[in-house]
């Protein structure tokens, strides 16, 4: 990073919430996150001179767009301020991160607001699948058959692991039920108390069933309403701030490095590009080590944890390796090592990730952000990773379509 960009705190929803079942919409769930998140931080309205908005599809859930005209109306003192929407699929809210910080390091701009908001609930559930599937692909030229189109994609990228290099069931079965745990212990996850039994993470068609393909129930992230806000701030207002509240500044985190890679829409023409490469997704790799590099760290090992994108259990087999947790294809040892989990080399997905925690597509970016600000200031709670300093994030659009990832610590 060319100057420091800090976060000073934020707030997350409950992601067990069913927004439209209590009788409030999208906008009601911005205002919330936003007027609670100044309030844990300890800011007020005008001290905000940005704001940054992660979303997916609001317009296909809510019949809304225009979502920097809703944050605008979420205080008076808002009128006015500049605001706009970012989409990524999947990775919306990290691009809304990005943005921000681009801002703040550009010098536009001191303080800015990134919200992260999905409400998904407010439909059925196939019809929700089929809001998040076409939208984040090449719609209407690949997987049209599909009638979960994710499910299916995520399925075909354990396919691909099993060609490379094999790949057992167990192995993506243990990701679940390791997120799932940590999801227990998150007071926001929506899983957290939710009951399984010792048929639930087997191949047991009534307890796991299949969905699409190699995807099962447990190894699918849900369908969620929910948001976060996280608030950045240049070196000057991070001071300001930390003085305001009697604290070091040291004790804020920062982003200490960044990577932003986007590859060809279609699943295909990525799985074709790695052909003969030791990665499956050579550009997810390449945006960790970016971040890395612009961090000034050589690798996973100077990491305290992770928080991953899990949309599926395939996608965080694939994580594990790209991280460098293990050697390409070899994500089974580090599962089988205990090395992911909290207690572990390099816990992932402290929170219960996208499975255990939830996944309200447009918040997940910005929720890992603030996950990352409580595992590094030692406020994570009961899921918290002792001693953790420093941590990453990875989240992905679509199949691997947009990547991101942050390195932030204190």
């Amino acid at each position: 990073m060319t100057t420091r960009v800090y976060l000073l705190g934020g707030y997350q929803t409950d992601f067990a919430d069913n927004w439209a079942r209590n009788g409030m919409e999208i906008a009601d769930m911005m205002r919330h996150t936003v007027l609670q998140g100044l309030a844990e931080t300890k800011l007020e309205p005008k001290d905000v001179e940005v704001a940054h908005v992660g979303n997916f599809a609001a317009e296909l859930f809510c019949n809304q767009g225009h979502l920097g005209g809703l944050f605008a109306a979420c205080d008076p003192a808002f009128a006015g301020l500049p605001a706009s929407r970012h989409e990524g699929a999947c990775a919306s809210g990290s691009l809304a991160m990005l943005a921000a910080s681009a801002d703040i390091e550009a010098g536009r701009y001191g303080l800015a607001a990134v919200l992260g908001v999905e409400q998904m609930r407010n439909v059925p559930g196939e019809q929700a699948a089929q809001y998040i599937g076409g939208p984040a692909m090449w719609s209407g030229h690949e997987y049209k058959e599909a009638r979960y189109p994710w499910p299916r994609v995520f399925s075909d990228v354990a396919d691909e692991y099993d060609r490379r290099f094999g790949l057992k069931s167990e192995h993506l079965a243990r990701i679940a039920e390791i997120n799932f745990a940590n999801g227990r212990r998150n007071r926001n996850a929506q899983t957290r108390r939710w009951q399984f039994n010792e048929r639930s993470f087997t191949q047991d068609e009534g307890a796991n069933p299949t969905i699409e393909g190699r995807m099962r129930k447990q190894d699918c992230g849900q369908i969620t309403d929910g948001a976060a806000v996280v608030f950045l701030a240049s070196e000057a207002r991070a001071r300001e701030h930390a003085k305001r509240l009697g604290i070091d500044l040291n004790v804020l985190p920062y982003i200490k490095g960044w990577g932003h890679r986007t590859a060809p829409i279609t699943y295909a023409a990525k799985v074709r590009a790695s052909a003969g490469e030791p990665y499956v997704f050579p550009h997810v790799r390449g945006a960790i080590t970016d971040a890395f590099k612009r961090a000034g760290i050589a690798g996973v090992e100077q990491l305290d944890g992770i928080e991953t994108h899990d949309c599926f259990t395939s996608t965080e087999y694939m994580a594990i390796d790209h991280f460098g947790i293990s050697e390409p294809g070899q994500s089974w040892r580090a599962i089988e090592e205990g090395a992911i989990e909290i207690g572990g080399r390099i816990p992932v997905n402290a929170s219960g990730g996208l499975i255990g925690a939830g996944h309200p597509v447009g918040a997940t970016g910005v929720r890992m952000a603030l996950d990352c600000f409580k595992q590094t200031t030692g406020t994570a709670g009961d899921y918290q990773v002792e001693g953790a300093k420093t941590f990453a994030t990875l989240n992905i659009g679509g199949s691997a379509t947009t990547t991101v990832s942050l390195i932030i610590g204190a």
